[in-house]
Formats: structure tokens, sequence, C-alpha cells
């Protein structure tokens, strides 16, 4: 319980810089989220007679995840319909927290792409939208894939487009190292999972040695909440080290 509380802390800097970035939708999806997941475990908990664990703040970190996945201008059903196959499919039908195969926010962000994929696609410009140099509407990574150059600092800060809790790795990188340094998580699989998206953008990503290329991969499209707060996560996660090297 305390690991995932921790975790909910950690993701705090990037949950405030959404609703800095985007506004007031942006929370709102944030706390419907976090309030279907957690609804969903308790109502069918209780329908099946299982033990309430709403207490041990997992369901309200896959609901703060799923959030952080959303574009900020999406519809508030579409966060109810993501947070209830998170915890109800995912989670539960599994037999609850440690028996999923799949990071529940995860499942649920890919099962709305695959369902709704107009609404998980459509990235409005900020709030903030005077900070933008970016074209409303087009992630930083379409601009670098197509040739831009797009401003890594911005990407860094988080003044761009792109869901609600990926744009800025700074914030990310805040909450990662947190959990790195009282020791919730270890900094091999992060940096392993960044080390081989920069390799594979390098020799695949048809730009060669272009700086301006890789830092966008590095800043952008959700790597750092990718690597820091999923590919970390305690049920899913490889057990041994060459596991998780792999």
């Amino acid at each position: 319980g305390n690991i995932m509380l921790t975790v909910l802390i950690a993701l705090l800097p990037s949950a405030l810089f959404g609703v800095y970035n985007f506004g007031p939708h942006a929370l709102m999806l944030i706390l419907v989220s976090i309030l279907c997941c957690v609804a969903t475990e308790a109502v069918y908990e209780k329908i099946v007679h299982k033990k309430l664990t709403i207490q041990d703040y997992s369901a309200a970190v896959t609901g703060l995840l799923l959030a952080l996945n959303l574009p900020p201008n999406a519809s508030w059903w579409i966060a109810v319909i993501g947070s209830v196959f998170a915890i109800l499919v995912v989670k539960q039908l599994f037999g609850g927290l440690g028996q999923n195969i799949m990071n529940p926010a995860l499942a649920g962000r890919c099962f709305l792409l695959i369902s709704f994929p107009g609404h998980m696609t459509n990235f409005a410009a900020p709030a903030a939208a005077h900070l933008v140099d970016t074209v409303s509407g087009a992630t930083p990574l379409a601009a670098a894939k197509a040739g831009e150059q797009v401003n890594l600092l911005s990407m860094f800060l988080g003044n761009t487009a792109g869901t609600i809790g990926e744009t800025s790795a700074l914030a990310l990188l805040i909450g990662g190292i947190f959990l790195v340094c009282i020791h919730v998580i270890d900094l091999n699989i992060p940096l392993i999972y960044i080390g081989t998206e920069l390799l594979f953008a390098l020799l695949f990503g048809g730009h060669g040695f272009d700086i301006n290329f890789l830092g966008a991969h590095l800043l952008g499209g959700g790597l750092m909440l990718g690597a820091w707060f999923m590919a970390t996560d305690y049920v899913t996660r490889p057990i041994t080290k060459k596991g998780q090297y792999i």
C-alpha cells in the first residue's frame, strides 16, 4: 500500500503540470478516472464478496496513470470506459492486484485507442497556447519525423501538445528520480528502456545521428512516463535482473 501511495506522490508533478498546461478539463479527466477506478474496484469486490482493497491505492494509481495517458480534450466518458476496462477486465478478472498479466492503465489506454482512435489521437494545443511553437494538433514527434526542427527545451519543460501527463519530461524525471532515491524502483529498467529507444531511433529512425530528432524521441511520445512509471510496475515487470534487461 505504501509503495502505491509513494507512486501517487511521484506522479503528482506530472499531474499538476498537466492541469496547469491544459486547464480545468484535464483536472476533471484526472478526477473522473481515479474515482471510476476506485469505484469499479469497490463495487466489483462488493458483488463477489471479496475483501475491499481500495485502501492499497493501486486502483487510484491506475486511474491517475490512465488519465495521464489521455489527450487533454478527451470526453469524460472516455475516462469512464477506460477506467472500468482497466480495473474490471485487466485487473479483477485476472484475480486482482498481483495477478494481472498487463499494466491495467496501459491496457486501458490500448483498449481506448483501438475502440475510439479519433478521440484518442486528437491533441489540442495547451491552454497556455502562447507558449507553444508547434502547430496545434501535431505532436512534436510527428513534426520531428517530418524533418522539422523541434524546440527541445519546450519539450523538456512541457510547453507542447501531447497527453495530459507526457508533455513535461522534467516533471516525470522529478517523480522518477524521487522513486529511485527512496528505493522504490531501480535505475536499471528506466535507463535500459530509454537507451534502447534511443538506439532504435538512431538505427531505424531514418534521420541518422540527428541530435534534434534523437532529443525529440527522448523527451516526447510518453517515453519518460513509460520508462519511469510503467516499465517499472512491480506486478508486470520481469523478476530477474537478466529478464529486466531483456
